[in-house]
């Protein structure tokens, strides 16, 4: 069986602390077993936010010529497709507007990236519970705007003060942010880097997960690749957990128009990569 998937979120050195070209990431997705990789670097911010690991104002240009030169350098072999990865805070919506009109990107996936100064100095104070709750209703707000086609690592707030983390506490939040997400009609990422993360669960955790799949929220699987080796780390286990939740397909997207691959498909693909004979 012909490579099926994609990784859908990988960085570069454009934003500070990724390592490896686009072109490192294509040949480890092809050790994987995946069809491709989308290069998904963090965008640039306006003059009033600190740069804080992205790209810079001026490097789109730098960033687009790097993709397209590995893609092209791997033509047949494995698709490099562009991304982006833009970060939403309440006002960001004009900005990201003309971001996102700089180049043919294939796939926009949105952040609340409330680990940042920039989000957490206006909205943390001092209660965790309510950050928590506040996340998520940004996390709905954000997927309400149309900029994104999927919403990265969905939970990402259990990370900020993990002992205060209980996800039932705030469930009914969660549950009505979902339902909001939902109705939007984008993606949520099942974002399974979790090496350095204090809460040792992908991200959304299951309970989260379990929930967005009653609600008919389609997901994508990203390995948030910050290193070559990170490439499609852990999307065997990831595809599994997936059907056994009881979602029938995994997502992707190109020309920001959402691909649905059955699990099965998904599943038998890295399988068949992984048997012996298989390319190594």
């Amino acid at each position: 069986m012909k490579p099926v998937l994609y990784e859908t979120h990988a960085h570069t050195p454009l934003c500070g602390h990724g390592e490896g070209m686009p072109a490192d990431y294509a040949a480890a997705a092809e050790r994987r077993g995946l069809k491709g990789v989308i290069i998904t670097e963090h965008c640039p911010m306006p003059e009033s936010y600190a740069h804080q690991g992205r790209l810079g104002r001026t490097q789109m240009d730098d960033y687009v010529r790097m993709v397209a030169d590995a893609a092209e350098a791997w033509r047949g072999r494995v698709d490099v497709l562009l991304g982006l990865e833009s970060d939403w805070l309440p006002g960001m919506e004009h900005w990201l507007e003309a971001v996102h009109s700089e180049a043919d990107f294939h796939y926009v996936l949105g952040s609340v990236h409330c680990n940042l100064s920039d989000y957490r100095e206006p909205f943390f104070d001092s209660d965790p519970v309510a950050f928590q709750k506040r996340y998520f209703e940004h996390l709905a707000e954000a997927a309400e705007t149309g900029l994104f086609d999927a919403l990265a690592h969905p939970d990402l707030v259990k990370n900020i003060t993990p002992h205060d983390w209980e996800v039932e506490r705030i469930m009914p939040t969660i549950e009505a942010c979902l339902d909001r997400i939902a109705a939007s009609g984008v993606a949520l990422e099942l974002n399974t880097h979790v090496d350095t993360k204090p809460v040792d669960e992908w991200l959304p955790g299951p309970q989260i997960l379990a929930r967005a799949h009653e609600r008919g929220i389609p997901v994508v699987l990203g390995g948030d690749a910050h290193q070559p080796e990170k490439v499609g780390q852990h999307f065997p286990e990831a595809l599994r957990l997936l059907r056994q939740t009881g979602f029938p397909a995994v997502s992707g997207y190109r020309h920001r128009e959402r691909r649905d691959i059955p699990i099965r498909d998904a599943i038998e693909s890295l399988a068949e990569h992984a048997r012996p004979g298989a390319p190594a």
